[in-house]
């Protein structure tokens, strides 16, 4: 069979199959478990500097098309997760802290005083106040906050774009001049579901952010304006909920997916998506770097 193992932003990686950040990823037990069902590497949920509760429920809406969540950054503060991240390192594959801030200096405090395989920058949640995309949509920022970490930690730096605004393009340039290993397209759109018989907003916080199988052909855009033009990895995120939804985002120029609603299948969605996609190498005679970015080389 194909090999899968590839190298991306900075880390070796068995297969190009990650659990996305926020699904998951509260403890070290839940993150071990992906790693056990077939993830190559596993980001864990967003953490801050301070504790945090989060917003009001209800935090999470099922709709026709998706999952459109509204928690609020809920976490214990890095100094209490590193205990997770360590137990988490047991499944054998990379780890990926998720870290979110509002400013430079805050970025640079969690990134010296947290172990890590690599660093995942949340520069894109949509709907936690000064937070996330609140940084995350201005080019100076992404590139100020890129280079404070860069500075005070040692292993590599990927940044989460957000896709909630005019040139996602920009916002990716920003992030390697900061010097950024890789960026991580795209984050939730902000959506909003309203309860017909009550008139009132379902989620507590009114508007959230939209997952699942709507958001990947946006997804799949920004990964392939992203790769046409970066020099540094971009890692796909999206809506990918089957092995084809791999191809597909691999061939617009991800050289790494990771997988987040389609949790929902269950933990075997890794192991469903890496078997389908070795089986569609093995049957076009093609390898993993071959199938990467083959739509801008075919256009």
């Amino acid at each position: 069979m194909p090999s899968l193992s590839v190298h991306a932003g900075g880390l070796d990686l068995k297969n190009p199959v990650l659990l996305a950040a926020g699904i998951l990823g509260t403890t070290g037990a839940s993150l071990c478990r992906a790693s056990r069902a077939g993830a190559g590497g596993v980001v864990t949920k967003s953490i801050g500097s301070v504790p945090r509760a989060g917003h009001p429920g209800p935090c999470i809406v099922h709709v026709d098309c998706g999952l459109i969540n509204a928690m609020g950054l809920p976490n214990p503060s890095y100094k209490d997760f590193q205990a997770e991240i360590d137990a988490a390192r047991k499944g054998g594959v990379p780890v990926i802290a998720s870290i979110f801030a509002s400013s430079a200096e805050e970025f640079a405090q969690i990134s010296r005083n947290l172990d890590a395989d690599a660093l995942e920058l949340n520069l894109s949640c949509p709907h936690a106040e000064k937070y996330g995309s609140e940084l995350g949509r201005y080019p100076d920022l992404v590139e100020s906050v890129t280079g404070a970490v860069k500075a005070a930690s040692s292993v590599p730096v990927w940044v989460k774009l957000t896709p909630n605004t005019a040139d996602i393009l920009e916002l990716g340039l920003a992030a390697q001049r900061g010097g950024a290993d890789a960026v991580v397209a795209i984050n939730t759109l902000k959506a909003m579901a309203i309860d017909i018989e009550t008139g009132y907003p379902i989620l507590g916080n009114r508007f959230g952010g939209l997952s699942g199988r709507a958001i990947k052909p946006v997804a799949v855009r920004a990964v392939y304006d992203l790769a046409s033009r970066l020099e540094i990895p971009v890692i796909g995120v999206g809506g990918i909920s089957s092995w084809e939804d791999a191809v597909e985002m691999i061939m617009a120029g991800a050289s790494a997916i990771q997988v987040g609603t389609a949790l929902l299948q269950g933990y075997g969605i890794f192991e469903e998506i890496a078997s389908g996609l070795s089986a569609y190498l093995e049957r076009k005679s093609i390898t993993l770097d071959e199938l990467c970015g083959m739509a801008g080389r075919c256009s």
